[in-house]
């Protein structure tokens, strides 16, 4: 059985992607876009989803993890704010090359949503020919890529050393010029998570607080703030979801992940009052066919579920 440590990075949840996954969600997976895709590698794609807005959508499946998790580029008329430091330098700099193409300068802002390795290892990469954009990110996910990440990298520090801490539980505004990005602090896929949030037009950048149409890390993860964290995301207009995995969702898309959410509590806790392990509630486990294909949809993962709500519980 891997160890914890294998379970930290989200890219070792999506090593077994290609062995477990229905090649039909595979498939919805990698095609379904929200909006004209304006770039494409074999890892990933970048989508506009609204004017100034784009969602790099990473595809890893070949093998290739330049990037892994999602991102994003929020451009306005003086700044420019890039999500997330992908799981190597070359990712960072081919999002900020985007920028640069896309709204005519290199990233002036970046944003870490969370500590994990295909979030945060690359983060040196924006600091390229010159550049060094401000570094927005929790006092705590700052701390934890500098003490937990491996292996340990010289330029990965320097990059976060003089990190914009964000306060846990608070908010924050980024001014971009005609466009204010708000910059909120929660909990829920790790102790340490942020959201970047635009009003207008609507658009949620997610970090991994949300999954679209894949079964979440919970390796990590506190169940019930996961849950309200979730809830407190969706809104009662039309918006656009970014989540850290899988592709550009909607309203529809957040509420069946809700729905999944809630399946696993309550079977966690039907087991756990059975008498059940982790182990055996999660090996025992099975979505509902009503709530469709789940990429990485593999007991192991399930058993992971299962003893983040037997700590809670």
């Amino acid at each position: 059985m891997s160890s914890r440590r294998d379970f930290v990075s989200c890219a070792s949840h999506l090593a077994l992607v290609a062995a477990v996954a229905p090649r039909s969600a595979l498939r919805e997976w990698t095609r379904r876009t929200a909006g004209p895709v304006v770039a494409a590698e074999p890892w990933g794609r970048l989508e506009r989803v609204a004017d100034g807005v784009w969602a790099l959508v990473s595809t890893p499946l070949s093998g290739d993890r330049t990037t892994v998790a999602n991102g994003g580029i929020i451009a306005g008329q003086k700044g420019v704010l890039a999500i997330e430091g992908f799981m190597s330098p070359e990712g960072a700099r081919w999002l900020a090359g985007q920028a640069k193409a896309l709204a005519g300068r290199w990233p002036t802002h970046v944003a870490v949503t969370h500590y994990h390795a295909d979030h945060a290892n690359g983060v040196a990469g924006y600091a390229a020919d010159g550049e060094r954009p401000v570094v927005h990110a929790t006092a705590r996910t700052r701390d934890d890529v500098l003490t937990r990440n491996t292996p340990a990298d010289d330029a990965r520090a320097a990059a976060l050393r003089d990190a914009q801490p964000v306060g846990e539980g608070g908010e924050e505004r980024i001014d971009l010029g005609g466009r204010v990005v708000r910059v909120i602090a929660r909990q829920g896929h790790t102790a340490s998570d942020l959201t970047l949030e635009l009003d207008e037009p609507g658009v949620v950048f997610c970090g991994d607080l949300v999954w679209n149409a894949m079964f979440p890390n919970y390796v990590d993860a506190s169940p019930t703030a996961l849950a309200r964290a979730v809830k407190a995301l969706r809104r009662p207009r039309e918006t656009v979801y970014i989540p850290g995995h899988g592709s550009v969702a909607n309203d529809a898309d957040v509420a069946r992940y809700q729905s999944m959410l809630e399946e696993v509590e309550r079977a966690a806790r039907a087991a756990k009052a059975k008498g059940m392990t982790a182990a055996e509630g999660g090996a025992a486990f099975a979505l509902p066919p009503s709530l469709g294909e789940w990429v990485l949809f593999n007991k192991v993962f399930h058993e992971r579920a299962f003893a983040a709500w037997y700590r809670e519980l």
